[in-house]
């Protein structure tokens, strides 16, 4: 016998690795440059060399240290170069000893909903969201309540969300940029979200958190700004990744950011921690422990990604498609073309564009287009959308 709730899991459809997995066998038949894949948000601008030469020079002056052990909540050189970078860049005051550092941004909310989940415990999340949010909050005993988006812009839907706060909700969950659908969220946005927040706390007499996952931070375009959250709402905690920023979604390595000021702010950072090593999450890769807080100030090109978005998003309107303004990550969220949207991204493969569809982001009726591919191929799958377009008539 096995858990039977793991088996669901392991065995439950992913259709983003479907895409995927077909696309390999498609471009088998038809050549790869022939096939148009858009399902994995796979970064593809290399890491900066500033990162390659680090880990050589670490490799080389420090062999005999780099693949030990590190503290369980990482090593305190790195997690102190970590808040540094932070207080430089946001004018903050954090320690080392606010930082956790994690097996990437995965695993940073894995530790945070393990570390603060009590019975009963829920956590709203608003869609269009990462699907494995459900699966992170679950696994942690906790209950996830979803938010319906508001469609024409992907903001947050204040009505349905003030109804939903509860005495169980222990912590709502943003990620802005956002993926699937680009969008960030506006400072006022953010700013009405922590008044809700902060009235709700003391109303159920408890502290509600706000977790900020925040893997696209860097990934912002002209005219948007991502405001920090810690700022705007005391009771912050911030899961962040260098898988986007760096280019380094393989070295799985992130943090979780417990500021100081938050409510029980060492309780909760024990707790983390605790999470952390039931989970068996302890000490991150060392060797990129010291390469990603030697190069946390640098970042990839990111230029590419702004282009691909003011392409496609411009030449898919064009054709008719509904697309929310997307202000930074590398995602655009269009309405499909018809209220089905397995159906359209079913009718997408026989153009040989690879759409995953938006009902596993809890936004039926959109797809999700991953531009983190080379502006050539966006260019070459332009007349694909329109044929897909013009099916349609």
């Amino acid at each position: 016998m096995v858990s039977e709730r793991m088996l669901g899991l392991g065995t439950a459809r992913s259709v983003i690795r479907e895409l995927f997995e077909y696309g390999k066998q498609r471009a088998a038949v038809v050549g790869p440059e022939n096939v148009f894949d858009f399902s994995l948000g796979n970064p593809s601008v290399p890491a900066p060399d500033a990162v390659n030469e680090t880990a050589i020079r670490i490799l080389r002056e420090q062999p005999e240290l780099i693949h030990c052990y590190t503290s369980a909540q990482g090593d305190a050189q790195a997690r102190q170069r970590f808040a540094d970078s932070l207080n430089r860049r946001f004018g903050a005051s954090y320690t080392a000893d606010q930082l956790y550092i994690t097996v990437g941004a995965a695993a940073s909310l894995c530790c945070v909903f393990g570390g603060l989940t009590c019975p009963e415990d829920e956590f709203i999340v608003f869609a269009p969201y990462f699907p494995e949010y459900k699966v992170f909050i679950e696994g942690a005993g906790a209950k996830m309540v979803l938010i319906p988006p508001e469609i024409d812009h992907f903001q947050i839907d204040f009505e349905a969300f003030e109804k939903a706060v509860g005495p169980h909700t222990k912590g709502v969950v943003v990620n802005t940029p956002n993926n699937p659908s680009g969008v960030v969220y506006s400072k006022d946005t953010l700013e009405r979200l922590a008044a809700v927040l902060t009235a709700k706390s003391q109303e159920y007499g408890h502290p509600i958190y706000l977790i900020s996952d925040e893997p696209y931070r860097e990934i912002v375009f002209q005219g948007f700004e991502v405001p920090w959250v810690p700022h705007i709402y005391r009771d912050t905690i911030v899961c962040y990744s260098f898988s986007k920023s760096l280019s380094l979604p393989g070295e799985r390595l992130g943090y979780v950011l417990v500021p100081g000021d938050i409510t029980d702010s060492a309780e909760v950072y024990a707790a983390v921690a605790g999470a952390g090593r039931s989970l068996g999450y302890v000490n991150a890769p060392s060797l990129f422990q010291q390469v990603t807080s030697l190069c946390c100030d640098m970042t990839s090109d990111l230029k590419v990604y702004e282009e691909n978005c003011r392409l496609l998003t411009s030449s898919l309107r064009e054709m008719g498609y509904h697309v929310a303004q997307p202000g930074g990550a590398f995602y655009l969220f269009p309405r499909s073309l018809e209220p089905d949207d397995l159906a359209f991204s079913e009718r997408a493969k026989k153009f040989d564009l690879l759409l995953v569809p938006g009902s596993g982001f809890g936004a039926p009726g959109h797809v999700r287009i991953a531009y983190c591919v080379q502006t050539e191929m966006i260019q070459r799958a332009l007349p694909k959308f329109k044929a897909l377009a013009d099916s349609y008539l």
